[in-house]
């Protein structure tokens, strides 16, 4: 393979010790991501793994909850562009691991970029246009937005709690943020995110955020750079194109477990085709 499995076999571990956890940790430093291949593992296992690397745990809104960590990936059938997960919110996880319960028999594979070596293949004029800080917006149901922040703010727990307050909190806590309250309960949310952005785990710059990825659960969002200019298709589709040159796949195979640096490589899907098919993710800071 082109990239780095760790094996149950090779490792003399059945199941998932500090040890291995040790080398996920190093891989992921050199390398950014690591696949976790043979070990003895079930949900709990999974998200025991999930909070070794963490420190705090993050969820998606949108997304149905399993164990205690972790949740289910449901994104429909078609592929799914590469993202950074949660890369247009304002607390951006720094570690994302997939566990594959029932791998598919065909499709499905799980893409992985290394944003470092997508900003490498820049010329001077990409590196300074993404370089720039960019504003995301889009509107947020009442539902999604409250759920995130009752998993955000440390002074709550459940969506019914959230106060005004606690938005105000919550915005003046992370700069960048700005928002407007609709009638319906939904906000016109803003965020400024950098493009371009060093890793939590290690050193160097990588081109990576949620440009080339999914809106499945949420609205679409709009982009524009600090200069003023917008995003425009024609430029995603060549960073697409350069970005799938920097891709490998995961063919993945029952009990896999795959572990990313969410601040540093890209993550998308090729088409489904066996939609038994069971992905599940946990993610955090560390």
């Amino acid at each position: 393979m082109s990239y780095n499995v760790i094996r149950a076999s090779e490792t003399g571990a059945t199941d998932i010790t500090a040890d291995v956890i040790e080398q996920t940790r190093a891989y992921l430093e050199r390398d950014g991501w690591a696949l976790l291949r043979g070990f003895r593992t079930d949900m709990n296992g999974f998200s025991d793994l999930t909070a070794q690397l963490c420190t705090t745990i993050t969820f998606d809104p949108a997304r149905e909850y399993s164990e205690k960590n972790t949740q289910k990936v449901d994104a429909g059938l078609g592929p799914i562009g590469l993202h950074i997960e949660n890369g247009n919110t304002p607390i951006c996880p720094d570690i994302v691991a997939f566990y594959c319960t029932r791998a598919a028999f065909e499709g499905s594979q799980t893409t992985i970029c290394d944003g470092r070596a997508v900003f490498e293949r820049f010329d001077a004029a990409q590196k300074a246009r993404w370089g720039q800080k960019m504003r995301v917006k889009r509107n947020l149901p009442e539902a999604l937005w409250k759920r995130y922040l009752a998993n955000e703010h440390p002074a709550i727990s459940r969506p019914e709690e959230v106060t005004e307050e606690h938005i105000q909190q919550f915005k003046a806590a992370i700069p960048g943020q700005d928002f407007t309250l609709r009638d319906d309960g939904s906000i016109d949310y803003e965020l400024t995110v950098s493009p371009v952005r060093p890793s939590a785990l290690a050193n160097g710059q990588a081109f990576a955020n949620a440009i080339l990825g999914p809106s499945h659960n949420y609205e679409p969002p709009h982009y524009t750079l600090e200069d003023g200019s917008t995003v425009t298709p024609d430029e995603i589709e060549a960073l697409r194109e350069l970005a799938e040159s920097c891709t490998v796949e995961i063919n993945w195979q029952d009990g896999d477990i795959a572990v990313i640096d969410n601040t540093r490589v890209m993550h998308g899907r090729r088409a489904i085709k066996d939609a038994d098919r069971e992905l599940f993710i946990g993610m955090g800071r560390v």
